[in-house]
């Protein structure tokens, strides 16, 4: 288990999930804990197959539906986003809430994906949003090339 910061974002995690799950009639149950606490420590953008592998490492009876419903419940929790980059399969990241915005680079040779935030970029959103009329609530900007070490492989 990661210590500092990983063992606090899983706590908020796992009391937001908690919170969800009663409001729902649901249990929290180990295996929805270890599926958690994974997909929390592996700190990226991550499918269910990886997920699955991952947390089959300490949890080798937790099977595919499993790890597919959990999610499904991590995103209506708000725990969890799911992301279809380039249209390709869905990937998960952590949700931190709107505190934490940010945008996504995304190779389209290697399909590595960087975080990046740009304050100028949200400043420009919001003024072009304002000219055209309109107030933003939300946002999700996705930009595609090719990564540094695909540029020299090419």
């Amino acid at each position: 288990m990661m210590g500092g910061m990983g063992s606090t974002k899983f706590d908020e995690a796992q009391a937001r999930l908690t919170s969800y799950m009663r409001s729902k009639g649901l249990k929290v149950t180990r295996q929805r804990e270890q599926i958690l606490r994974t997909f929390i420590e592996v700190g990226k953008h991550v499918g269910i197959e990886e997920l699955l592998w991952l947390v089959r490492q300490t949890s080798p009876g937790i099977g595919h539906a499993t790890v597919y419903r959990t999610m499904r419940l991590f995103v209506e929790a708000g725990i969890a986003e799911e992301r279809r980059f380039n249209s390709g399969a869905s990937l998960y990241e952590h949700s931190e809430g709107d505190e934490h915005h940010h945008d996504h680079i995304i190779c389209t040779s290697c399909g590595r994906i960087v975080e990046f935030e740009n304050t100028e970029i949200e400043r420009l959103q919001d003024e072009v949003a304002a000219e055209l009329g309109f107030r933003l609530t939300s946002h999700k900007m996705e930009l595609y090339g090719l990564c540094s070490a695909c540029q020299e492989a090419s």
